[in-house]
Parts: structure tokens; sequence; C-alpha cells
């Protein structure tokens, strides 16, 4: 396949920004810990307790402790069980982390408005022209790990460049509350010695087909030309030749278009009747409806996610003439989707709704009245 790869140019490097992304280290389990100093150096997930739930739950995230045993996020709670007997297991607070994320998000706020957050827990900040004029975005993030740590009682790691890309595996190198700076002249050698894995944004199956093509470094990537990258990898192959070059051009996006919004519940017990359906449905609509007047939007295609006892998932997603009207609207497009696609007989572990193809909310769907009804 041509792509005109040979009639690209070489893509250009901007490296006069400074950039910062912070992490947070296990930041719902340090919440937790921070609060209750007795769970101190013990592993500490968060999940709800498997024992309890007839061993379903998903674990959340776990401290560093934990993670010894081999725990992680999206790991089964039975499974964190099994790995570490002696676990504690706390049910997650979200509307609570979502309260101290916010804390920490007044901090970063005095030295720049330009912030893009990516979950609670990280977020990008450029400070190329910040607020205290310091020159400096490496104390900077010195000066937002201290103001966390004595303001909120909290660590966090930090990545410092040119560029969010290298910034966002920085904060990932020395954890937990680690400083990683990467400056536009040792950014090249730095991405060279990289283990493939380490690339954000490359998936598991994506580092599985480099694994096999024998490409287990940065420095491996690198001398592959761009047009056998995008040959096998299509438009992520592209972005791989530019990232292990260090090329990321875009800029930190203080208001990031929301594409979607959607939530999603796990259930112990599972949900074996179309009752407990039809309530699961409703509360989640009710959360989704919430979000989208919040950000004051509304949406034409609504999505049902379902995931079985045995972990079989579907999406099933219907495109309407009308944009979503409320919490009730969406409850009943999300029903009609299950109706026509859920099996209950399989038992629910997961159900989730999703609303999506989003406008602002200018104006609302209107019925007009019928002629013979209408009087002037």
């Amino acid at each position: 396949m041509d792509y005109g790869i040979l009639t690209f140019k070489e893509p250009t490097n901007q490296t006069d920004r400074k950039i910062i992304h912070v992490d947070m280290d296990a930041f719902y389990a340090s919440v937790e810990i921070r609060d209750n100093p007795s769970l101190k150096n013990k592993p500490v997930v968060i999940a709800h307790d498997p024992r309890t739930r007839g061993g379903r739950g998903v674990v959340t995230t776990a401290n560093y402790e934990a993670r010894k045993y081999g725990i992680h996020s999206a790991m089964s709670a039975r499974l964190a069980l099994e790995k570490c007997p002696h676990a504690i297991f706390i049910s997650p607070r979200m509307n609570y982390y979502a309260e101290v994320s916010q804390k920490i998000r007044s901090i970063y706020e005095r030295y720049t408005d330009i912030i893009e957050p990516l979950a609670l827990d990280e977020a990008y900040l450029d400070v190329t022209h910040n607020k205290l004029n310091m020159r400096s975005a490496t104390i900077i993030a010195r000066n937002i790990q201290r103001d966390v740590w004595k303001e909120i009682g909290l660590t966090c790691s930090a990545g410092v460049s040119y560029n969010k890309f290298l910034a966002k595996i920085a904060s990932d190198f020395k954890k937990p509350a680690g400083l990683t700076v990467i400056t536009p002249e040792e950014a090249q050698a730095f991405l060279w010695e990289l283990p493939i894995g380490k690339f954000y944004g490359v998936g598991q199956k994506t580092a599985e087909r480099l694994e096999q093509l024998e490409i287990k470094t940065g420095k491996n990537l690198y001398d592959l030309p761009a047009k056998f990258l995008i040959d096998e990898f299509g438009k992520m192959g592209y972005s791989l030749y530019r990232r292990v070059r260090g090329i990321d051009n875009n800029p930190v996006a203080v208001n990031r278009e929301r594409k979607s919004v959607g939530k999603e519940n796990t259930y112990g017990p599972f949900l074996v009747s179309d009752e407990q359906v039809i309530g699961a449905l409703r509360e989640l609509a009710g959360r989704v409806n919430n979000s989208l007047e919040k950000h004051k939007v509304h949406g034409r295609v609504v999505t049902v996610k379902i995931r079985y006892a045995d972990f079989e998932t579907i999406t099933r997603q219907k495109n309407f003439s009308t944009y979503t009207e409320g919490e009730q609207d969406i409850f009943w497009k999300a029903y009609d989707l299950w109706q026509e696609h859920g099996e209950i007989e399989k038992e629910i572990r997961l159900l989730g709704i999703t609303v999506s193809h989003l406008a602002p909310q200018y104006y609302s769907n209107i019925q007009l009245p019928l002629w013979d009804d209408y009087k002037l």
C-alpha cells in the first residue's frame, strides 16, 4: 500500500515548550492510607472485598506494598486476594477522591492555568509562561511536589520535558515521589535506551507485534523507515516514527473536547433478573444525565455495555435522530438496547451506559403541537 510517505517532509520538532506531567502515586490507596495511618506499610487494595461479595469485583488501584505481590488495576478482586490473602480491601470512594483531586488542581493553578487533566490523579501543565515568571520548569515541578505533600499529605511523581509524550514517560520513570527531567539534548539517547513496552501509547497487542519483529528498544524502532512502520501499523506506525524521535507537537489542551459521557457499575452479587437490570439502568441513566447537564451537552448515540458472569463483554449502540432529553429518555433508549441484545440467563456482572456524538445544549428538542390544537 502506498501511503505517499516518500513525499512527506521529515516532521519538525517543537522544543521551546516547558511541560510538566504530574502523576499522583497510587492515588486512591494513598488517600485511604493518609486518612488511616494504621494502614501504612500494609498491602492496600482499592476494590470491593471479594470475601463479602461472592468473589466478585475488580481492583481500581493498589498501593506499592500490594503491587509487590503482583496486584494491579483491572485485576479481579478474587485473584488479588489469592495473590495476597492478608491484603486490606477498601471499597472505592470516587466522590471523595474527586474532592481531593480538586484541591490538588488548585495547587497547579498557582503556577499556570494551562492544565489538561487526564484523570483524577494526573495532569499536564504548560509552564512555558507561568504565573510566577519562573524560568525553570524543574523548580516548578519540585515546588508542586512540595506543596502537594505539605498541604494534601500525598506524594506525586513528575516528569519535565519539552512535550507531553516525553513528560508522561518521565513521570513514570522514578516512582514513587520521583522527578525526571528530559531535555531536548538528552531526549534521543533516553528514547533509544527505553524498552519498547515503556513507550506511552503502545498497547499490549502493538508491543507483542513489535517484539515479534525483534523491536525491543527505542533504538531498534528508530532504525526502521517510516514507510515500514506505516505499512505495518497504519496511523500508529507514523506516531511511533515521530515519538521515537522525541516529536510530539500537540499543545496542552485546556478545554479538551469531550467526545462521550459514560458511567458503568460492577455488580456483586450478579444481576439475575430483568427487574434488577431495570433498576441498574435507571441509576446509570441518572448519573449519565447529571454529567451531561454538568458539561451542558447532549448526544445522539447511546451505547450499552454488558459484561456477563463469564467475563464475556458486548457493547451495542444506536444512533438516534434527536438528541437525548434527560434521564428518562436516556433510560428508555438504553433499555431498548438491553431488550434487543441482553441475556439475563447469563447473569450480569457489569453494566454501562455511554452517550456520544455530543453537541452543546444550545437548544432542546421541541415537540410542536398539532395544527388542530394550536390557537393563535
